[in-house]
């Protein structure tokens, strides 16, 4: 009696689909990564051991000739509360502050406190060390 079986299984496996995937995923990560770019004028900024990439919302920058930008928009430093304000939904919002690390701490104190004011979280952008 002969049991053996007239269908054999090919134990070989194919990796080329595998292959596929990971390129396929490789393409996707290369292109979505590109879209994540932090803005924000070219600011000589402090560096910190730990920095986090913040994805911001709204983003002050002070250059060291102490002009006042909100999202790339030149604003008088008396109209930076006027201008976080319009942004802001009440108590929702980040304001990310690129100051220039030349710019006099009174000055880093005076934008931060008006984002605090307007109940946003706010958070100090530097590059990493």
């Amino acid at each position: 009696m002969g049991f053996e079986s007239k269908h054999k299984v090919d134990p070989s496996f194919s990796m080329s689909s595998m292959t596929d995937i990971v390129f396929l995923l490789l393409v996707f990560f290369m292109l979505t990564s590109s879209f994540i770019t932090p803005s924000g004028l070219p600011v000589n900024l402090p560096s910190s051991k730990a920095s986090v990439l913040e994805m911001q919302k709204i983003s002050v920058t002070v250059t060291k000739d102490l002009d006042f930008f909100v999202n790339d928009k030149k604003i008088s430093r008396n109209s930076l509360e006027g201008e976080l304000r319009s942004k802001l939904i009440e108590g929702q919002g980040v304001v990310v502050l690129h100051i220039d690390e030349s710019v006099p701490t009174r000055e880093t104190a005076y934008v931060a406190g008006i984002a605090t004011l307007l109940e946003a979280k706010v958070s100090l952008a530097v590059k990493p060390n």
